[in-house]
């Protein structure tokens, strides 16, 4: 199987790494066929912008890692796989813009933190995916998938509909199949958002389970970056790249005698919503787990925090890039906005001018009784006091709702495909939260409901008309 025959818009790591084993393809052949689907797809025909910017060494990494290969030395399940990473996430020698056209020309001069870890797993970086903004935290009303720089990022699935979450581009990149793997970031949301809207596997692992060194912040207390794929089994693939620890066993049966408590869901949810949670509900109770009725999760306010951390975390992010950098600080990228604002502002940037007010002495104090609040309803009092009450192992809701909860925990969370409306085919997610290091866990359970469920339908089934 050639790297022309095999289907990028659904192959996976075991599909692409048995190409590669048996000689049928290669990595530099991956990576053409995929730059092909990318120009295809994301500069041509229905144009999704889902790509920031290429690698310009792709090829080069690639024959490397045949180079590897045919000498017998194999990295792991991993080597020779192209992944893309977001664009707020820093590559040596590629730009990290955050979609800011401020930023077009910072270019990094060393990988971030879990970029390391991608190329000693044998990964080839093929490129940058685009994203909302700054994160999603410059302006009140811009559009997800939106940036100055980037343009506008298209959900394949219905461009009408919005791609959510700030890795909107990770997600559109990974739902197209424009590279093998894709990673995104989050912060609150914006891992399982995307996956949600655009059909893919998200995983927002724990805090400090991947590193964050050299991402491009907005509050290191709840940024977290993780896999954006098509499979669980991806997703646990690349975590175990991620972080530099063997791929967890993901074993069927994982459900059969499992607790799981399930919050009421949200009285907006739409009536198709509810009834394909009710029926992913039912394959997990079919498969021998038993689903508790408990009470909402408690809300906080995460916002304070956020906007305290955000203009500390960055200018510190801006201290680490090489002389001449094109912004220093936050300070210096409002008032460069300012200067080039029929550009650079269409929605304005409120989130950056709040966090630049703050006073990180005078409100130092508010900032940690916020935070302390935020762990302790979130985490102890909220996702913990839940499971030890339902004697459950996991909390199981619809769609991104819960996002939030365990991203002001610090604990991980997991979105899998549970099937489409069935008027206009818009994709719906089933979320699974877990106590502090639970990511195997979580990847089990959405193993197991994935396999008997078999929900994802690719683009092309489910909205042929793009493609065509």
């Amino acid at each position: 199987m050639t790297a022309l025959e095999l289907d990028l818009e659904t192959a996976g790591v075991a599909q692409v790494q048995e190409a590669m084993t048996t000689g049928a393809t290669t990595s530099v052949s991956l990576i053409a066929a995929y730059l092909a689907r990318i120009d295809a797809l994301d500069r041509r025909g229905p144009a999704v912008h889902a790509i920031r910017c290429l690698a310009p060494d792709a090829h080069e990494q690639a024959d490397r890692l045949d180079g590897e290969r045919a000498q017998g030395r194999i990295r792991g399940p991993l080597h020779g796989v192209p992944v893309l990473v977001k664009d707020n996430i820093d590559v040596a020698g590629l730009p990290t813009t955050a979609g800011t056209l401020a930023l077009e020309h910072s270019i990094a001069d060393r990988d971030a933190g879990l970029v390391v870890r991608l190329r000693e797993a044998g990964l080839v970086i093929l490129g940058k995916t685009n994203l909302t903004e700054m994160a999603n935290f410059m302006a009140e009303q811009m559009p997800s998938g939106y940036s100055s720089l980037g343009g506008q990022v298209l959900n394949p699935y219905d461009a009408s509909l919005t791609p959510c979450g700030s890795s909107s581009g990770s997600g559109a990149a990974a739902a197209l199949g424009l590279a093998t793997l894709t990673v995104g970031t989050e912060t609150d949301g914006s891992i399982l958002c995307p996956s949600d809207a655009q059909s893919l596997v998200g995983l927002k692992p724990g805090l400090g389970v991947v590193s964050g060194e050299g991402i491009l912040p907005i509050a290191t207390s709840q940024d977290c970056a993780g896999p954006m794929c098509r499979t669980v089994a991806d997703a646990a693939e690349l975590l175990a790249g991620l972080t530099g620890t063997e791929s967890p066993e993901l074993p069927r049966g994982a459900l059969g005698g499992v607790r799981l408590a399930v919050p009421p869901p949200a009285e907006d949810l739409d009536a198709a919503d509810r009834e394909l949670f009710d029926a992913a509900l039912s394959v997990m109770r079919e498969l021998g787990a038993q689903t508790v009725d408990v009470p909402p999760l408690p809300e906080t306010d995460e916002s304070p925090v956020l906007h305290h951390e955000f203009a500390r975390d960055l200018d510190a992010y801006l201290a680490r890039l090489p002389a001449g950098r094109p912004i220093a600080t936050m300070a210096e990228l409002v008032a460069w906005n300012d200067a080039h604002a029929d550009a650079a502002l269409k929605y304005g940037q409120a989130h950056l001018l709040t966090a630049l007010a703050v006073d990180h002495v005078a409100d130092d104090t508010a900032y940690r009784a916020n935070r302390a609040r935020d762990l302790a309803v979130a985490g102890v009092h909220g996702i913990d006091a839940t499971l030890a009450a339902a004697n459950a192992a996991a909390v199981v809701t619809p769609g991104p709702g819960s996002a939030g909860f365990a991203a002001r925990a610090g604990y991980p969370s997991l979105t899998v495909p549970a099937g489409y409306r069935r008027s206009g085919r818009r994709p719906f997610g089933v979320a699974f939260l877990g106590p502090a290091r639970s990511e195997e866990l979580l990847l089990a359970l959405g193993y197991d409901y994935e396999q008997a469920a078999q929900a994802r339908r690719p683009v092309s089934a489910v909205n042929p008309s793009l493609l065509r």
